[in-house]
């Protein structure tokens, strides 16, 4: 199987992370990977009168940097696999995004995050929070800044089992087998005992996850959602934390700004976030 990764770059060293997790991420994998610059004119001199010339060159700097990377990652990838092609766009990020999938079959985006400073700055540039909750083509992995890359012993999969879960699953499993890495369930009691509704799910979800090393860890709904995933993803060394974003569900909030404070996502591990299937 041939993987095709989508890899938006803005030329910071925040997708530069991204990119180098990837490439390690699928060291072992045949893959072709996408790197994409959505092109858009930043007046950075100030300038009270700009010529269609300024902004043509500024166009074709950025062209360049876009070659560049591309030169870079081929000079250093050992992977003979590994295919490098580069996208550049002039259109709004999100519509370069979603027409690029459509393309190329692009099987997952990974993107860099803009990182923060100080306890009142979330994870997530606007960019990044308008993808995940926008484009529902494909999966998206969210690096944070600075991140460098470990191998995948462990993936944390928070469920309430209130939901049946089939082939949406499939990224994850994708991604679980790169490594051999471990899926833990993570569950979070709210009431005493689960519905018959969340009994089915769950015997279905270990049916599915039987092939698969797994388990089931139940944690106490003491505090927030956020602050108990993020006291497991430390318990457990977890490497990835994995959703489903469906509709009108629990990571909806967790995307709000807010929350993301709160949890204080720039401190821990890359996020993958799954689309609901239509």
């Amino acid at each position: 199987m041939r993987h095709h990764i989508l890899l938006p770059t803005d030329f910071s060293d925040n997708s530069w992370t991204a990119i180098n997790y990837t490439l390690k991420l699928y060291a072992n994998e045949a893959c072709t990977f996408y790197l994409l610059h959505a092109w858009s004119f930043k007046n950075q001199k100030s300038r009270t009168y700009i010529t269609s010339t300024y902004i043509d060159n500024n166009k074709e700097e950025a062209k360049r940097e876009l070659t560049n990377i591309k030169d870079k990652v081929e000079a250093d990838a050992i992977n003979p696999k590994h295919k490098f092609e580069t996208v550049f766009s002039s259109d709004p990020l999100v519509n370069t995004i979603e027409e690029t999938i459509k393309a190329y079959k692009i099987n997952l985006v990974v993107m860099g995050t803009k990182g923060a400073t100080g306890a009142k700055e979330f994870i997530f540039g606007s960019n990044t929070v308008n993808i995940i909750n926008k484009v529902r083509l494909c999966p998206n992995l969210v690096i944070p800044s600075g991140y460098n890359f470990v191998p995948l012993k462990q993936i944390a999969f928070p469920t309430d089992f209130n939901r049946f879960y089939g082939d949406e699953l499939e990224p994850l499993l994708q991604i679980t087998k790169l490594h051999n890495s471990k899926i833990r369930v993570l569950h979070i009691n709210e009431k005493d005992n689960l519905s018959e509704k969340q009994n089915y799910n769950l015997a279905m979800l270990k049916a599915y996850l039987e092939d698969y090393p797994s388990c089931v860890n139940w944690k106490p709904n003491f505090g927030t959602k956020e602050q108990i995933i993020k006291d497991f993803i430390k318990e457990f060394d977890i490497n990835i934390l994995a959703m489903i974003n469906y509709k009108h569900s629990f990571i909806e909030n967790f995307l709000n700004e807010p929350v993301i404070q709160k949890i204080g996502f720039h401190t821990i591990i890359p996020f993958l976030v799954i689309p609901e299937l239509k």
